[in-house]
């Protein structure tokens, strides 16, 4: 099949255009964070079935071939899939994709990280939600903080220009510690990104203890000489500011900030398959029937964009509609 032509470039009903995909590889996490999965995974099924390597290269396959040009592989927790090097290498070897990024828990990096590089790997997100190895475990229930320490610096080893840290913004448990991330970050290529907690309606009382608005860090940065950096068409949603003595950067991930959907540019697949319209909702359109086979590649184009026929203008968080995204700390681009 012909790759699609710019007028064929994945696009909803409100004219945006969508270059990034965010692709699920398994549910499954190993860290029991939370603000996500506070009793640790439980499978809803007694053996999930989750995408094969060949239903990946088909989906991905089928975006590519309509504009989008960066896939990011994400969970659950994607290292512990045992193909994980291969789903990699498979993504990056598909024509027209030029940026293959993963969300990570970093527990694996140290001993993989290099191999991921190799594999085809360009960008990495590693979750790190506290400097300070008590509140690391506090928050993740695993006590695995100097295991991620040293899984980033394999990064850099690796030939990592920039390694992106996420951190789920946590009032009164690691909203005191800007000061010493600043620090982390001023002789490190790193980009601080912090993400506000999210209502997800299964953990109201979380929210209504721990959130707390990214409106003061940005506030802040303003104040003390950040600048805010224009994005690229394949980035996302983060705010991301940068200052001439930091080598590192801070982005800021707002999801109820009013247009905060205006320049969505980003859809996602489950694990199993479905296509999610937006990343805050569990409704989605089923595509695993058609990844069977690969001459079945022109009827999942049409079903892809049908479905984003009917993808709203926002997610409506800011008007207290809550989100049901199962991983907070894996929104972020």
């Amino acid at each position: 099949m012909e790759r699609c032509s710019v007028a064929k470039q994945l696009e909803d009903s409100f004219h945006r255009k969508f270059y990034y995909l965010r692709l699920s590889v398994t549910d499954v996490c190993n860290f029991k964070c939370t603000y996500c999965l506070p009793d640790g995974y439980h499978p809803t099924e007694k053996k999930p079935s989750f995408l094969s390597l060949d239903e990946i290269y088909r989906v991905a396959s089928a975006f590519a071939e309509c504009g989008t040009n960066k896939i990011r592989i994400t969970g659950g927790e994607p290292s512990l899939r045992r193909d994980f090097t291969d789903i990699i290498k498979t993504v990056a070897d598909i024509p027209g994709i030029n940026k293959v990024a993963t969300t990570t828990n970093g527990y694996r990096m140290a001993k993989h990280v290099h191999e991921w590089r190799e594999a085809g790997l360009t960008n990495i997100n590693v979750s790190v939600d506290s400097l300070d190895p008590k509140m690391f475990y506090q928050i993740t229930g695993e006590n695995m903080f100097h295991q991620v320490m040293e899984g980033i610096d394999a990064a850099f080893d690796a030939g990592f220009e920039q390694v992106k840290i996420n951190t789920v913004l946590l009032k009164d448990l690691n909203s005191q510690e800007l000061p010493k991330f600043l620090e982390w970050i001023k002789t490190r290529p790193i980009q601080m990104r912090f993400i506000e907690l999210m209502q997800t309606g299964e953990m109201d009382s979380l929210f209504q203890n721990h959130h707390q608005s990214g409106v003061s860090i940005r506030n802040h940065l303003i104040a003390n000489g950040w600048l805010l950096k224009v994005k690229g068409s394949n980035d996302g949603p983060a705010q991301v500011f940068c200052h001439p003595d930091y080598m590192g950067e801070i982005g800021l991930i707002m999801p109820y900030e009013k247009n905060f959907c205006q320049s969505c540019n980003r859809l996602r697949v489950s694990a199993k398959g479905k296509l999610h319209l937006c990343l805050f909702g569990e409704q989605g359109v089923d595509l695993r029937d058609l990844l069977a086979r690969d001459d079945q590649k022109n009827e999942l184009i049409a079903r892809i964009q049908a479905g984003l026929n009917e993808k709203a203008v926002s997610h409506f968080l800011d008007e207290g509609k809550t989100g049901m995204t199962p991983n907070l700390a894996s929104i972020g681009g």
